[in-house]
């Protein structure tokens, strides 16, 4: 009697075994598919707007599980584009899938002035007379001799490769993730603007730059910089 009670045991057991692997397999089959939100540009990921025209926006399309979702797109900074300022703008479309999962694509535009001629592209050295200069102590820390690079992305608007001259890339040893890359203005009387920087290792940018120039006979760029609400850069770079 005993021996058939323990088979019993056993036999229910396995039964119970069995059910709950089907029960497992059940749950595994038991599943859906997650649809992401498929986004196309309409016209170029890069459009160049000439300055005093009209900018249309070209937009974007979207499907998701094959049903058209245009109407639901989000578009981001479309009205922030003026075609009377020159400089860079961001267009950004988004929507949701199925579970909640955004996808989002992006525009760059780029206003320009096609009157502006003078090309200051080249490879640049920083000149004495460049300094930082602290607002707390007053101290002023001359440096000079690293190189800086300028090229022209399209008329009037150039790429710098490190508004701060070398001093924290390559005087100080950070390396090239402490460099401000940026991008300037060029107007056609030769002033300098800045457009956009920032500093990769930091995440951060300079709070104004003003008093730049180029002088195309000795090919000079001149300009000073505040940064982080605590210094200020002259750069001199030939």
């Amino acid at each position: 009697m005993k021996k058939i009670y323990l088979f019993g045991l056993l036999m229910a057991g396995v039964l119970l075994g069995l059910t709950s692997c089907n029960d497992d397999k059940d749950e595994l089959t038991d599943s859906r598919l997650t649809y992401y939100a498929d986004l196309q540009l309409q016209g170029d990921e890069f459009m160049l707007v000439p300055i005093g025209s009209t900018f249309v926006d070209p937009g974007c399309t979207g499907t998701l599980a094959g049903e058209d979702i245009t109407n639901k797109i989000i578009v981001e900074g479309a009205d922030d584009v003026d075609p009377n300022s020159p400089g860079f703008y961001y267009i950004t479309y988004s929507a949701v899938g199925s579970d909640g999962y955004p996808a989002s694509v992006e525009r760059t535009v780029c206003v320009y002035d096609p009157s502006v001629t003078t090309d200051m592209s080249g490879d640049y050295t920083v000149q004495e007379g460049s300094y930082r200069y602290s607002f707390s102590s007053g101290a002023t820390v001359p440096f000079s001799g690293y190189p800086v690079s300028i090229e022209r992305i399209v008329p009037g608007i150039f790429s710098i490769s490190d508004m701060m001259g070398g001093y924290y890339d390559v005087r100080a040893g950070y390396g090239p993730r402490y460099a401000m890359n940026g991008y300037l203005q060029l107007t056609g009387d030769n002033e300098i603007f800045a457009l956009s920087a920032v500093v990769p290792g930091w995440g951060d940018s300079y709070d104004d730059l003003y008093d730049g120039s180029y002088d195309p006979e000795t090919q000079t760029v001149t300009f000073d910089m505040d940064y982080a609400g605590s210094m200020q850069f002259h750069i001199i770079l030939q």
